[in-house]
């Protein structure tokens, strides 16, 4: 009799479903409208876990990049609630696509929208707002770590190609990075509704006045609020690419060193989200992989072991495997000392720094790099030298510094140091670059100028050399044609494991 009962009970449970108690964990998905600050809606995917009893759940909360729509992360956040319980909110940022609003630049509504959307997660969407994370890419990323600063409830943040510093990163030593800002405003006048900030910012840029954007930069930038963000104790992991054109790494690296709370670092080859990109999707990603592990040590509190591993992990830029540090790396210093020269201004040679997003994709895709041949580089407009040959090989590993005597004819000049490996015929991969402004006709000065960093290996035999010349395509470059830079006894600081 309790053999036919049985059969009967798992007849029954076949053709009916099981119980939704026993039911294998998945997630359902839906469409919803959240009230943003003042109302304004927020069109957003919320992905909730199934077959794990009735909650609440940890939450994570996904606001869009520039430019793209709540869908972005969907992929990911499917996989993220199936397999480890999270609700996610994938909503479109404020003043793109569906979503209502303007374009405030991340400004104080955009990132109180984070805030609004934890809120209505917890009242309408079974989240736990004891164990709450904020992660995104981009403009997604920099929302994540202001929010961070703003609000306790947020016990961790993933931010993958971010920026820290809106001004180093578009206006590197006050140098206009062009091609970025372009990309930027054109995309989010095809996709959005700039709001007044973005409007002012651009007719300033169109005008030659881009100096006068910088003071918006400060309440956009973590690197500003990065006391709140330690004061909360927040849990901050940040993915980046060495060859990202938009945000480039060194302005990650001091932000890095900045936090004191439980902190993660990985930067690896590419360009701007390339390297966290496929993982968006749900489609396997290292990135993302160490993304849901961060979550849940930090938001469910799992124990798994991530704390016990080396917080900074580092994958050269041109091919290997993750080198790990437990700090930022500064290796061993080579020293090269650089002879004076001159050169003229104001005209292109063959050494530049790509184009953004295209570059920095082919070096972390096919491992391509942008390239020079140096017998190519006019010396009467670049100013070259060579160091030593490495003949068993090495890895530059962390921030070359130049210590720079020059003096232009000119008042303003720009100047483009780049960095490269060159092999025994003179073709050269660019490792690292940075622009710098100087000013003051006649005027001999010294500047200090780090490069981005780097983790670089150098071949057996190979060398590295630095060139300096006046124009780049990338950057807006203010050298007047004609006129003359003189440069002096100088050095180039390299560092080296």
């Amino acid at each position: 009799m309790r053999r036919s009962l049985l059969l009967i009970l798992a007849l029954l449970t076949t053709l009916l479903g099981a119980p939704a108690a026993l039911a294998a964990p998945g997630h359902q998905i839906s469409y919803k409208t959240i009230p943003g600050v003042g109302g304004t809606p927020l069109k957003a995917f919320v992905i909730e876990p199934t077959g794990r009893g009735d909650g609440p759940f940890p939450l994570l909360v996904m606001p869009s990049s520039w430019s793209l729509p709540n869908i972005e992360y969907v992929g990911a956040a499917a996989k993220l609630a199936k397999e480890s319980g999270y609700v996610v909110v994938s909503y479109t940022s404020r003043g793109f696509w569906d979503s209502g609003g303007e374009i405030d630049v991340a400004g104080p509504d955009t990132v109180g929208d984070v805030s609004a959307v934890i809120d209505w997660a917890i009242t309408h969407a079974r989240a736990d707002g004891a164990k709450v994370g904020a992660a995104g890419i981009s403009y997604g990323a920099g929302q994540s770590l202001l929010a961070a600063a703003n609000d306790r409830r947020i016990r961790a943040a993933a931010a993958l190609s971010t920026w820290t510093d809106l001004a180093r990163s578009l206006y590197p030593n006050a140098t206009v990075n062009k091609q970025a800002v372009e990309v930027l405003l054109a995309a989010g006048h095809a996709t959005g509704r700039p709001g007044p900030v973005l409007v002012e910012a651009e007719d300033a840029y169109r005008d030659g006045r881009f100096a006068e954007v910088v003071p918006i930069s400060e309440e956009r930038s973590a690197a500003s609020r990065i006391e709140r963000i330690n004061a909360n104790g927040t849990a901050v992991m940040i993915g980046n690419a060495w060859n990202d054109g938009m945000f480039a790494p060194g302005q990650i690296a001091d932000f890095y060193t900045r936090l004191t709370g439980p902190k993660r670092l990985m930067l690896s080859p590419g360009d701007h989200a390339t390297a966290e990109l496929f993982g968006a999707a749900g489609l396997p990603n290292e990135i993302w992989e160490s993304v849901g592990r961060w979550f849940d040590r930090h938001v469910k509190g799992t124990a798994n072991g991530i704390d016990a591993e080396q917080p900074v992990q580092l994958k050269p830029s041109n091919g290997g495997t993750w080198r790990k540090f437990g700090a930022w790396p500064e290796g061993d210093a080579d020293t090269v000392q650089l002879d004076g020269k001159r050169i003229t201004a104001g005209r292109n040679t063959v050494a530049d720094s790509g184009t953004i997003l295209l570059s920095g994709a082919l070096q972390g895709f096919l491992n391509i790099p942008t390239g020079v041949s140096l017998p190519l580089v006019d010396r009467g407009v670049a100013g070259v030298w060579s160091g030593p040959q490495y003949p068993r090989g090495a890895t530059l590993a962390g921030t070359p510094k130049l210590r720079l005597a020059v003096t232009p004819s000119a008042e303003t000049t720009t100047l483009f140091a780049y960095l490269y490996e060159v092999g025994p015929l003179g073709l050269g991969a660019l490792v690292t670059h940075k622009p710098v402004k100087v000013t003051g006709a006649g005027r001999t000065q010294t500047l200090d100028v780090a490069l981005e960093p780097a983790v670089w290996n150098v071949a057996a035999g190979n060398r590295l050399a630095l060139v300096i010349d006046t124009v780049d395509p990338r950057y807006l470059s203010e050298s007047a044609p004609g006129s003359t830079v003189t440069f002096g006894p100088s050095s180039l600081t390299v560092p080296m494991l």
